[in-house]
C-alpha cells in the first residue's frame, strides 16, 4: 500500500499566467538534473482539505518547474509513541520519503491559532537522525498555511520554528491563504488571486534554493560535535598540516 497521493490534473494550471512564469526559475544557479525531489505534507484529513488542495497546487507548479514531487497521505499515520518503537508502515514510508527528498513543503490549517496535530504528528515522526541518516537536516523547506478567517501568520511562524529545529534551510518567502473556503472552486482548484500568485512565488524560490544548495548538502550538515562523538577526525591535507588556522 502506497501513501503517495495521486495528483489530479497535474498538467492543468488554469490560474497560472505562463507568459510571466520562468519555466526554469533556477537557471544559472545549478543543474536541474536529476530533477529536484520535493516532499509535500498537509495537515487535515477532511474530504475537502484546503491544506491538501493548496499543496496539490504547489506540486503542480513544482512539476511545471521541472521537479519530482510526492505528496504523503497521513490518513493512517499513528500518533507518536502509539505504536511500540514507531514500527508502523506509515511511519516507515514517511521517513523514507523524507530521506528521498531534497526539499519539502509543509502546509497546515490554522486551528486554535496553531498548526494542527495531524501536521505536527508527521514532523514528530521524523527524527533528526536514524541509522546514520538524516531525514530532514540540510533540506530546504517552504511553509504555507490556510485559514478559515482573516489572514494570519501564527501557523507559518510555528512551522518556521519547527523547520529550524529540524535543521532545515527554511526559505524566506511564505504563503498564508485567508478565508481558504472562498479561494477554491467546486473542483478543488485554486482561483486566480494574489494568494495563488504568492504560492507561485514561494515555489519558484523553493526551486532556486534547492538547486543552489544541493551541491553543498553534505557539507551543510557536517558538524564538529558529531565527528567528535563518532571519533572521525578531519582528513584533509590542509587541516592536517594546520594551514586552516586563522
Amino acid at each position: 500500500m502506497s501513501r503517495i497521493r495521486t495528483l489530479p490534473d497535474p498538467d492543468h494550471l488554469p490560474a497560472l499566467r505562463t507568459e510571466f512564469a520562468h519555466r526554469n526559475p533556477a537557471l544559472g544557479l545549478g543543474a536541474m538534473e536529476p530533477p529536484p525531489r520535493i516532499l509535500l505534507l498537509y495537515g487535515s484529513l477532511r474530504e475537502r482539505s484546503f491544506s491538501r488542495l493548496a499543496v496539490e497546487e504547489a506540486a503542480r507548479l513544482l512539476q511545471w518547474f521541472g521537479c519530482e514531487t510526492r505528496i504523503f497521505d497521513p490518513s493512517d499515520l499513528p500518533l507518536p509513541d502509539q505504536v511500540e518503537g514507531d514500527d508502523h508502515p506509515a511511519v516507515h514510508e514517511l521517513r523514507e520519503l523524507s530521506l528521498w527528498s531534497e526539499g519539502q513543503v509543509w502546509c497546515s490549517p490554522e486551528r486554535h491559532g496553531q498548526v494542527t496535530g495531524i501536521l505536527k504528528a508527521q514532523i514528530d515522526h521524523l527524527p533528526l537522525a536514524i541509522g546514520g541518516r538524516r531525514p530532514t537536516q540540510g533540506r530546504t523547506l517552504a511553509v504555507m498555511q490556510v485559514s478559515a478567517g482573516s489572514q494570519s501568520f501564527n501557523t507559518i511562524n510555528t512551522l518556521r520554528v519547527l523547520g529550524r529545529w529540524m535543521r532545515m534551510v527554511t526559505i524566506p518567502n511564505q504563503s498564508s491563504i485567508a478565508k481558504a473556503y472562498m479561494e477554491f472552486d467546486q473542483n478543488g482548484r485554486m482561483k486566480p488571486s494574489s494568494y495563488y500568485d504568492r504560492i507561485v512565488d514561494v515555489m519558484e524560490e523553493l526551486v532556486r534554493f534547492t538547486v543552489l544548495l544541493r551541491p553543498h548538502a553534505e557539507q551543510l550538515v557536517d558538524r564538529y560535535s558529531e565527528r567528535k562523538d563518532q571519533d572521525q577526525p578531519v582528513a584533509t591535507h590542509v587541516e592536517k598540516a594546520g594551514l586552516a588556522r586563522g
